[in-house]
């Protein structure tokens, strides 16, 4: 693989979806999102809802008491004719097989999905992480989708809760550790445009 790939993973509110697009835009890039979900049901034959349920998030049982039990993807993705083929471990395999073809094909960005760590061995690959304030989050998700401030907060801890236990199970890392990161940017302060020209610059100097 000779061309960028760019993952993003990002905390709830912090505009990683808004600025992923937006940079996909200005770079010409591809953008992969939800409809990873959709080709992963194409490829699989499994109805997409299944997909969409365990999307970034695993199940309580799954998980373990906080979190700590672990299934951690190694690239197998088991036949049809298994009885574990509708896992959600069988499930995540299949979904990152999807993420593997799309980051093969040509350059791309790839948001969330533990990308990421299912691209850590290839080369030319970004690993992007965006976080902002707690008050940035909540201004961010009530100016899209309205709601009082407790609602918002309630969703803020909840989705980020099952981004880290997802990411936890499926990589046996911790999803806020800058450290699995190239480049992680505070979102709070800047417009989508001056962080996509950050980004950019930051791209630039890593290509360099």
């Amino acid at each position: 693989m000779d061309h960028k790939v760019i993952t993003i993973a990002r905390s709830y509110g912090s505009g990683g979806r808004t600025l992923g697009k937006l940079l996909a835009e200005r770079l010409n890039m591809k953008y992969y999102d939800y409809d990873l979900i959709r080709m992963a049901s194409e490829e699989s034959g499994i109805h997409e809802s299944l997909f969409g349920r365990l999307d970034e998030k695993v199940k309580s049982k799954t998980a373990g008491i906080f979190g700590k039990s672990e299934n951690v993807y190694s690239g197998q993705v088991l036949p049809p004719s298994s009885d574990k083929y509708t896992s959600a471990d069988n499930i995540f395999n299949i979904q990152a097989e999807i993420i593997r073809k799309v980051a093969e094909e040509g350059p791309c960005i790839i948001i969330g999905r533990c990308a990421d760590f299912i691209l850590k061995d290839q080369p030319n690959v970004i690993r992007l992480y965006f976080y902002a304030s707690r008050q940035n989050c909540i201004d961010r998700v009530r100016r899209q989708n309205g709601g009082t401030d407790k609602d918002i907060i309630n969703m803020i801890q909840k989705t980020d809760k099952y981004r880290a236990e997802y990411y936890r199970y499926h990589t046996g890392r911790d999803w806020q550790d800058l450290s699995n990161y190239d480049f992680c940017l505070n979102t709070s302060s800047l417009s989508y445009e001056k962080l996509a020209e950050v980004v950019e610059a930051y791209i630039n100097i890593y290509e360099g």
